[in-house]
């Protein structure tokens, strides 16, 4: 299997897809594991330009760093429609950006007149954490412990990404 590229999608960029794609950069950093040879590329960004050039929420930056995640780096950036051709998988935080996500591939094959494999995979980053459907709640608005609980879903999805991932690398080496 070739390593894959994923692109982490929210509705700012500076809470819950930077975060994931903090946690993500953590877990397949060389030295952590062999998830490494797996990823080519790590990314974030959000479907609305409410937030770019800014850099992560400072409550995000806090929790990744009280979880040993201090070298992370991100200025925000709204989702373009290359990045369907850039990455291979494209994972929405809640329904709402999912849905967003979807409208605009299903736009974007139809006007390209492209098939289906050309563009990343669109999917809810949710659905790798062992309960179908789960979203993360947007703590922007919400007191730390909205981030606290952010954190904790990323780590889960992430662990489930990844054995996603094995698993496929798995199958296609025998």
């Amino acid at each position: 299997m070739e390593p894959v590229s994923i692109l982490f999608v929210c509705l700012g960029n500076i809470c819950r897809s930077t975060m994931a794609e903090g946690v993500f950069q953590h877990f397949t950093k060389p030295g952590n594991g062999p998830h490494h040879r797996l990823i080519a590329r790590i990314d974030s960004c959000g479907t609305g330009a409410y937030h770019v050039g800014d850099s992560p929420d400072s409550r995000t930056m806090s929790t990744l760093e009280n979880n040993g995640i201090t070298t992370y780096k991100h200025k925000a950036r709204k989702f373009q429609i290359s990045d369907f051709t850039t990455f291979d998988y494209i994972l929405a935080m809640d329904d709402d950006n999912l849905d967003h996500l979807v409208r605009l591939r299903k736009r974007t094959l139809k006007q390209n007149n492209m098939q289906d494999q050309e563009l990343g995979r669109v999917m809810l980053f949710g659905d790798f954490g062992g309960k179908e459907g789960e979203e993360v709640v947007d703590p922007y608005y919400g007191s730390r412990d909205g981030f606290e609980i952010a954190y904790e879903q990323m780590v889960r999805f992430t662990n489930g990404f990844l054995k996603t991932l094995e698993d496929q690398a798995a199958g296609t080496e025998q």
